[in-house]
């Protein structure tokens, strides 16, 4: 697929995180329908959960037999975010609220070539009620799955996020697109350009051109690269965030760095590592599992060493390194 961009499309372009979307994308890791990967760990803790949940609410298994890949997925049961707030309740009140002859049409395409579900799915994809019955479904997985680790889901997504848009600001699409995902290239026109973006074995590509309507950014812990072409959603790219080995536990200390954790002691010199990417205090309480008093303790005495900086914009304050403490970070 190709993507047109034009020099107006930088300012339209804009980023959300989507806790609706994350709690799907949870389910299909949960279901086995897709790999785990570096979660695996995550997988593994919650297989329990997810065995409950599926005992307890069965339009989960509804929904877990709706999910295909490469090929159209239902389109209500993920509605695209209408903020960058990352409203879970705004998101679920949009899915209880799709039509349900616009349900039916879009099950019945999400249905096409799919084996035939078994009897207790067909009943509730069936049953007049099936909007709410997949909302308090989705809303189930969602406090399950999601819920509990949302600060520090929150975080992950926040901070690739901050880095996506500044890199985009300062330097252009090749370097917003650089690392997204290995199937996604920039080929430069000027002051326009071609987002392609390869999936499947297809040689041949599909144009889409975004008009001055900017593209939708969306990072996700649990989801894989997906694009967006056609309507209810604008033009938009989910794809695979930065950082997800930290919901694994603190940052990982680089091999030989017990040098600068003698240096500036072991909780230190995790905060220094952390902000790789620029973060809030909170982020790095939620990534690191340390107290507030502690982390702003750090932060203080590794500000007033000239290791980091901080900035102010409107009522957040995020930290970064200095030349000095990236290179100490960096051993």
């Amino acid at each position: 697929m190709a993507i047109e961009v034009g020099p107006v499309d930088v300012a339209r372009t804009r980023y959300a995180i989507s806790p609706l979307g994350e709690a799907m994308q949870a389910l299909r890791v949960a279901a086995g329908v897709q790999a785990a990967g570096p979660l695996r760990p995550w997988a593994e803790r919650i297989t329990p959960w997810y065995q409950q949940l599926r005992r307890q609410v069965p339009a989960v298994g509804a929904l877990t037999a709706l999910f295909r890949r490469g090929a159209y997925n239902a389109d209500f049961i993920h509605p695209p975010p209408s903020s960058s707030g990352g409203d879970f309740a705004a998101e679920l009140a949009a899915v209880r609220a799709t039509p349900l002859r616009r349900a039916r049409l879009e099950l019945a395409r999400n249905l096409e070539g799919l084996r035939t579900p078994p009897r207790y799915v067909q009943r509730i994809l069936d049953a007049p009620d099936v909007v709410t019955r997949l909302a308090d479904a989705i809303e189930a997985s969602w406090q399950t799955l999601v819920e509990p680790d949302w600060p520090r889901l929150r975080t992950v997504l926040e901070r690739d996020l901050v880095r996506r848009a500044g890199h985009l600001a300062m330097y252009g699409w090749a370097a917003a697109l650089s690392d997204l995902d290995p199937r996604v290239t920039w080929r430069s026109e000027g002051q326009a350009g071609t987002i392609e973006v390869r999936t499947g074995s297809r040689t041949e590509w599909d144009r889409h051109r975004l008009a001055g309507k900017g593209l939708l950014l969306m990072p996700t812990v649990f989801g894989t690269l997906i694009s967006y072409v056609e309507p209810p959603w604008p033009y938009a790219l989910v794809y695979p965030a930065r950082g997800i080995a930290d919901l694994l536990g603190p940052v990982p200390r680089a091999p030989g760095g017990e040098a600068l954790n003698r240096l500036v002691g072991p909780h230190r010199a995790d905060v220094l590592r952390a902000l790789d990417v620029p973060a809030t205090t909170t982020q790095l309480v939620a990534q690191l599992g340390l107290s507030l008093g502690t982390v702003g303790s750090h932060l203080a005495v590794l500000r007033d060493a000239g290791l980091v900086t901080r900035t102010r914009t409107g009522r957040t304050v995020r930290y970064e390194h200095t030349p000095l403490g990236a290179a100490l970070a960096a051993n």
